[in-house]
This record gives structure tokens, C-alpha cells and sequence, in this order.
């Protein structure tokens, strides 16, 4: 990794690493990547030597974002369980880093949400994950984080349900 890479911090999102410093903790001097998130204005240091384990990965592609739109045009899966069961199963698959997994919990949960309103602690994660998701499209798709997440919203509302009838109608 080197100065301008762009790459995704799982739990965080993506980033440019802007710098790398050095820092003194506990009397150890250990070199740091200085990761700039576009969303907050925040700056997150990295720990050179950790990066294997911190699973970072770069932002992904044209072939991953045709793969991230039909994730979040599709059918929701099957919810099953209490939603306190739902939730920890999200986050650990929230924490894998995967895009794909992090635009199926969104889907997931839109469409969970309007059937029936999902728990604040579900609400949270949706809006956390949504967050992960635009800071990555936002470098995939070279557009600003407004005009990311209204594409988003686009491709979430793209969803064509089957009526009694076996119609499709926009759902």
C-alpha cells in the first residue's frame, strides 16, 4: 500500500491513505497509514504491520458494482428469527468487509422495514451500513456522497415485486 491507494476498512469504509507517520505507544515507535474517510471528515490511523489482519481490501470495480446494483434491486431473504438473532448475525457479516454482504443487509433491511418497522438497533445498523456502502461507491463510482446516495435509494426502489396476478409491479 502506498500514498493515494484507495481501499476499504471493514466497520468504517473506504478511504485514501493520505500519509504515513510514525507514533511512539508505549515506547515503541511503530509506522502508522493515515487513512482519510470522505464521510465526517474523519481520519483513522492504521497500523502498517497489522493490515493482513485489519482485512483491508481495495475499492472494488465495475464487475463488483453491476453485482452490488442487483443485490440491491433484488428480493429480500428470508428473515429468520428474533430481531436482537438478525442483528448480530448483520454485524458479523458486516465486519467481513464484503460489499456484497453489506449491500444485502441494506436490501434486507429496506425491505424488512417496509413490511413492518424494523427495531431502532436494526435502524442503526441500516443507516451504518448504508455509510460503509456510499464512502466505497463514492470512489467506485467517482460521484460525491449525495449523488451516491440517491443512487442507492434508486436501486433500492428499482425492486419489482410479483403480484397475486404474477405481474410485476415496482416495489
Amino acid at each position: 500500500m502506498k500514498i493515494g491507494d484507495r481501499i476499504v476498512y471493514p466497520m468504517h469504509g473506504a478511504g485514501e491513505i493520505s500519509g504515513i507517520e510514525e507514533n511512539e505507544v508505549g515506547g515503541v515507535v511503530s509506522s502508522y497509514y493515515i487513512l482519510q474517510l470522505p464521510l465526517g471528515n474523519l481520519k483513522l490511523m492504521l497500523p502498517v504491520d497489522k493490515v493482513e489482519e485489519m482485512g483491508l481490501r481495495d475499492v472494488i470495480g465495475k464487475d463488483e458494482l453491476k453485482e452490488v446494483e442487483k443485490i440491491l434491486g433484488g428480493d429480500a431473504e428470508e428473515s429468520k428469527g428474533s430481531w436482537n438473532k438478525r442483528f448480530h448475525a448483520n454485524v458479523d457479516r458486516m465486519k467481513t468487509g464484503d460489499i456484497l454482504e453489506v449491500a444485502a443487509i441494506i436490501r434486507n433491511l429496506v425491505r424488512q422495514n417496509e413490511k413492518k418497522k424494523i427495531s431502532s438497533g436494526e435502524h442503526r445498523l441500516l443507516e451504518q451500513a448504508k455509510q460503509i456502502m456510499i464512502s466505497e461507491l463514492v470512489y467506485a463510482l467517482e460521484k460525491t456522497p449525495e449523488e451516491v446516495s440517491e443512487w442507492v435509494d434508486e436501486k433500492l426502489k428499482a425492486h419489482v415485486e410479483k403480484n397475486s396476478d404474477g405481474e410485476n409491479v415496482e416495489g
